[in-house]
């Protein structure tokens, strides 16, 4: 599923017009990366947790030289999915 396909379930699933149903998909992806990129946690009961997971710098190779080289740190975003989705799933 893509994010077309997306908006065309919830627009089904909840009787709005795909534009609504755009907005609607737009502003929890908005909301939800704001949140992350504030350090929050969003956590949705039965669904899951996004997250912020801080890494830290480190050294790796250079694939085509063998050059050792840093890695700098960084935030990533983490998804842990929650017990009704694992249900819903298995």
């Amino acid at each position: 599923m893509n994010k077309n396909d997306l908006i065309s379930a919830v627009a089904e699933s909840s009787g709005l017009s795909k534009n609504d149903a755009s907005s609607a998909v737009e502003g929890v992806f908005d909301a939800i990366t704001k949140s992350l990129s504030n350090g929050d946690e969003v956590r949705l009961v039965g669904f899951g947790t996004f997250s912020v997971a801080k890494r830290k710098a480190s050294t790796g190779r250079n694939p085509r030289t063998g050059e050792p080289m840093t890695i700098k740190a960084s935030n990533q975003p983490k998804f842990k999915a929650g017990k009704g989705l694992k249900d819903s799933v298995n």
